[in-house]
């Protein structure tokens, strides 16, 4: 079998060492070649080369981020579901790696190669659904306004060499929820042929559960949600710091969808659409998009093909 891995050197949670490690189990098993990234966009050019050469699989090694350039350099080749695309595997490398805990895998990068091996050995795969912001793929989840803020902040703060922890995304969320709070609201969505709401200040997008991790803690936002269902949506239709709290509370403390009338939430939702008075940011996975108008959601399932 053929197969690519795709190692970035950055991320968080990988070494020199234990790379050539993976490296070399995996490379006892297959016919494997090996590209470590050296630029935003890398990954994807080299998932997208690798699926235009009919390669068989194509590996993941490395942070959320990794993960979805990989995805978007397949699909912009193959497009979703199709069977000769190459399967995805995945070996954990970030702080995160929110897809792939969704997935089940093994966090320890050991374990993860291990079963991506008895995956192929036993042709273990399965089809999963993703989601679309306009032309971008995400596996996990999305965002218009203060999450996107905070991936933005968090991003600059990591290229000026601050260590990505935990209660760095925490004091960044704080900053950047007192900044949001004191402006109107300026989102409007409208959720396929309905009509649209508006006077929202933040939307969250979920393509499976947790939404995301807060360390060890999962974020759960939107429960009814997974890779075989539509996208689950959550907007906000007050900043009140009382409201705002009791609502964190409940995605980090239970798995029962946050309710209150402060809230707009949907499940299994096919397509959504949101305008923006004033541009906003937008994220996919943990990525940083820039500012937009106005931007198109929608779930596709049954994407992608990944080993298990």
């Amino acid at each position: 079998m053929r197969a690519v891995l795709v190692v970035n050197p950055q991320a968080t949670a990988t070494s020199a060492a234990g790379r050539d490690v993976l490296a070399h189990a995996l490379a006892s098993e297959l016919k494997l070649d090996v590209v470590q990234t050296e630029h935003a966009g890398h990954a994807r050019e080299t998932a997208r080369a690798a699926a235009a050469e009919g390669t068989d699989l194509v590996i993941a090694h490395g942070g959320d981020g990794t993960v979805n350039e990989v995805v978007n350099g397949l699909l912009s080749v193959t497009g979703c579901g199709d069977a000769s695309m190459p399967v995805l595997g995945v070996v954990p490398g970030g702080s995160a790696n929110v897809f792939a805990r969704a997935l089940g895998l093994p966090r320890d990068p050991v374990e993860a190669t291990h079963r991506l091996l008895r995956a192929v050995e036993t042709g273990g795969t399965r089809w999963v659904g993703l989601g679309k912001a306009d032309e971008r793929w995400f596996t996990f989840n999305a965002g218009v306004g203060w999450d996107a803020d905070v991936v933005a902040a968090v991003e600059e703060l990591r290229a000026e060499g601050r260590a990505v922890t935990p209660a760095l995304y925490a004091r960044t969320a704080l900053g950047c929820y007192f900044r949001l709070a004191r402006r109107e609201p300026r989102l409007s969505v409208q959720v396929g042929d309905e009509e649209p709401v508006p006077d929202l200040h933040t939307l969250f997008v979920s393509n499976t559960d947790p939404w995301t991790y807060l360390g060890s803690r999962p974020v759960r936002m939107s429960p009814e949600t997974g890779f075989d269902t539509g996208l689950g949506m959550l907007a906000l239709r007050s900043m009140n710091v009382y409201a705002v709290l009791r609502q964190v509370g409940a995605m980090l403390h239970g798995r029962a969808t946050p309710q209150g009338k402060t809230l707009f939430t949907r499940a299994d939702v096919g397509h959504l659409r949101v305008a923006c008075t004033e541009p906003l940011r937008l994220q996919v996975d943990g990525d940083s998009l820039g500012e937009r108008s106005a931007v198109e959601f929608s779930a596709v399932p049954d994407a992608l093909r990944v080993a298990v």
